[in-house]
């Protein structure tokens, strides 16, 4: 699969669209760069590799060897370019429907009349306060995604330039 490269603006460096392009680039770069992935197995990440503060948590990479790290940057980019789908998620989606079949529809009654008290208690103002708080916790979210998003970028390049110079090729390319 082709991703069309869009040209940058500076106004658009920090979008999160451009954070996904550039680290899904980054992975498409290591995976075409990395022929043999198996190579990696039992190549331990040097602290080098490890930015202070961007560890990685153990249960995301098992021995905390380049392999794992490799196979933990593809996963990341499948899940920006099909989705999340957590068999968790699911099962839970199911209790949720048995749940919602086995209620009366008294309880869906009282459901009702309840949320129409509260509804008319709701003011302009507190919607707006709703609205507010929405957007802030929207730009806190995305200000933490494009920070992880350009941290997992590097880690990409740099597990391709150590793989270069793991077999030999370290100034190959670049």
């Amino acid at each position: 699969m082709m991703m069309m490269q869009i040209q940058e603006t500076p106004n658009q460096k920090n979008s999160l669209f451009n954070a996904m392009n550039r680290f899904i680039g980054a992975v498409n770069n290591m995976d075409q760069t990395i022929m043999v992935p198996s190579l990696l197995r039992d190549v331990p990440l040097l602290e080098e590799d490890k930015e202070p503060g961007q560890g990685v948590p153990k249960a995301d990479v098992d021995e905390g060897d380049m392999y794992s790290y490799y196979q933990l940057l593809k996963s990341i980019r499948r899940d920006i370019e099909w989705g999340v789908r957590c068999a968790a998620a699911d099962e839970r989606r199911k209790e949720g429907m048995k749940l919602a079949r086995s209620h009366s529809s008294a309880s869906t009654s009282s459901f009702a009349s309840s949320s129409s008290l509260s509804s008319s208690a709701s003011s302009s103002e507190e919607e707006e306060e709703e609205d507010e708080d929405l957007q802030k916790q929207f730009q806190f979210h995305l200000t933490g995604l494009q920070g992880v998003l350009s941290k997992l970028t590097q880690q990409a390049n740099s597990l391709t330039k150590r793989y270069k110079q793991e077999i030999g090729i370290g100034g190959w390319g670049q």
